[in-house]
């Protein structure tokens, strides 16, 4: 019989002030777990951190760029060496695309930087430690974007993809040593990050149902938390047809602004 990891008590989330990452830090916080939530946004962060203490939570934030490596590093090092860390979700990230009618240089590196870099900045510091002690959980926000890439979105894209295959990679690579690791792919989530988009999302989900699908996932070791289905299997689809097949499908696809 197959033993079901512990419910994690102890829990570091990147981009915790706003959308999924306040969302799953709030679902996670109930008596006898010990948050550790860091943001850039620390007045929206004090916010989601007193809901999390009046559920019982010990909660500690911290004003944290991702993008930082030192600090990043310093932070996540310190919250793990104060008590071991169980679960570390790493979902910072930020959003942009073509709907200006071109990818600036700049976002096309800023999303890098935050969604690739960042997630990167987050999860090396405790790789050693968790292996060493055999047991530790990683959770890694990529997307259903990350399945193929878009034209209205190719940094986004491009950064969710190699977090997601990041992600997968490490799964089979810390297996043996106890560490568990999943790759998160939503589909359109109600946040403010999908409030800026200006057209139809298919599958539009609220942010309460998409951090129980992810707690549910991850308490189940799930290698990749895909949802919603229709969402995932068409990403799948998309990166299975022949190019010049989804590239006339998706030419007309809406961009992200």
């Amino acid at each position: 019989m197959t033993r079901r990891p512990a419910v994690p008590s102890r829990i570091l989330i990147t981009g915790a002030s706003s959308g999924l990452g306040a969302v799953l830090a709030v679902v996670y916080a109930a008596p006898g777990v010990s948050l550790v939530l860091g943001a850039r946004r620390l007045d929206r962060l004090e916010s989601v951190a007193e809901d999390c203490r009046k559920r019982g939570a010990a909660v500690e934030i911290a004003r944290i760029d991702v993008t930082d490596r030192e600090e990043t590093s310093a932070w996540v090092r310190a919250a793990d060496e104060s008590a071991p860390l169980d679960l570390l979700i790493a979902n910072a990230g930020i959003s942009g695309g073509t709907g200006g009618g071109e990818e600036p240089e700049d976002q096309t590196r800023d999303i890098f930087a935050v969604n690739l870099a960042g997630v990167l900045n987050t999860v090396q510091p405790v790789l050693s430690t968790m292996r060493t002690r055999g047991r530790g959980q990683i959770a890694l926000m990529a997307s259903i974007a990350g399945f193929r890439g878009f034209p209205g979105a190719p940094a986004y894209c491009a950064s969710k993809a190699a977090v997601k295959v990041w992600g997968e990679g490490l799964r089979g690579w810390l297996a043996a040593d106890g560490v568990r690791v999943s790759v998160i792919c939503p589909g359109y989530v109600r946040t403010p990050m999908t409030d800026a988009n200006r057209f139809p999302m298919p599958f539009l989900m609220d942010a309460d149902r998409a951090a129980d699908i992810i707690r549910r996932g991850l308490a189940r070791n799930k290698g990749r938390i895909a949802f919603p289905w229709p969402m995932a299997f068409a990403g799948w689809l998309a990166g299975a047809l022949p190019d010049a097949l989804v590239d006339r499908l998706t030419r007309g696809f809406p961009r992200k602004s």
